[in-house]
């Protein structure tokens, strides 16, 4: 029987690097310096959204940043919502901002985003931040992504060299983080849901990255013997007891020499980014 992938635990290196943020957090307050200040603005009733919101204030409080929820109606227009956010560009109070998305349908979502100031998109999302991240200017990194590749980097997984094949084309996760390991000097290939042969284009990957949100599509028998597996993704699936990823687990781990699992892989690492990127937003740095 083969041996079965080793496990890039995201519960645990996220717990890291908390620890790691609340020492610097403490070393910054102890200058006299303002308490970092993580400010969500939360548009509209959707029940996850405000499960998002809920987590990442825990999170604010395990390593001892401030935060605060800006809420308005789903029926509030798009100008109120860039005045929502423009206000606390404006704020000293406020170190970083996050717009919890998605945004209600008659919003238009990036021009909300584009009005978080550069220094204050601690979740790397607009497209100041994202056109900085192909460009090489300053800018804070996409949590998930930068999740991504601080996970790999903490298990001491190469990336340079090696070909990378993301599954899924997201603006949010599957183009940057292929930017990011572009950036590193992978190979980098995007698929996605229409990509014609998809397993043949999997199957010569170094590392896999699924971010396409479909679940399971990537299956053991796509998965090159030996190679990296990050799993982002997190369906709900009637019927099944628990969530699942993009990737079939147990047919990919008994292939795979490294995977993520669903839950408590990229997830916990999401959150961390989003904490260490306010702390650099208070230190004055960009990522």
């Amino acid at each position: 029987m083969s041996e079965r992938a080793r496990i890039l635990d995201g519960t645990a290196t996220a717990k890291i690097i908390r620890q790691e943020v609340a020492a610097e957090v403490k070393a910054l307050v102890s200058t006299g310096a303002r308490v970092p200040h993580l400010a969500a603005v939360l548009i509209g009733d959707d029940p996850a959204s405000h499960t998002y919101v809920g987590m990442k204030q825990k999170a604010c409080s395990w390593v001892g940043m401030q935060s605060s929820v800006h809420r308005l109606p789903a029926s509030c227009s798009q100008e109120e919502a860039i005045a929502l956010v423009q206000g606390l560009n404006d704020s000293s109070e406020v170190t970083g901002i996050l717009v919890q998305h998605p945004l209600p349908s008659h919003i238009h979502e990036p021009a909300v985003l584009d009005c978080v100031s550069a220094e204050k998109d601690v979740d790397g999302i607009s497209r100041s931040s994202l056109g900085g991240l192909i460009n090489g200017e300053p800018a804070f990194a996409s949590c998930t992504p930068a999740g991504i590749v601080e996970l790999l980097d903490r298990y001491d997984v190469q990336i340079q060299g090696k070909r990378v094949v993301v599954v899924g084309r997201s603006i949010i996760l599957g183009k940057p983080v292929a930017m990011m390991l572009l950036n590193r000097n992978a190979t980098v290939s995007i698929c996605h849901s229409r990509t014609v042969d998809l397993a043949d284009e999997v199957s010569r990957a170094d590392i896999v990255v699924a971010a396409v949100g479909r679940p399971e599509l990537i299956t053991g028998a796509m998965i090159k013997p030996g190679a990296v597996v990050i799993d982002a993704g997190y369906n709900r699936v009637e019927g099944r007891s628990k969530d699942v990823g993009d990737v079939e687990y147990e047919s990919a781990s008994a292939r795979a020499a490294w995977i993520t699992p669903v839950p408590g892989g990229v997830g916990p690492m999401t959150i961390a980014m989003l904490l260490r990127n306010t702390l650099r937003a208070a230190q004055g740095r960009y990522l």
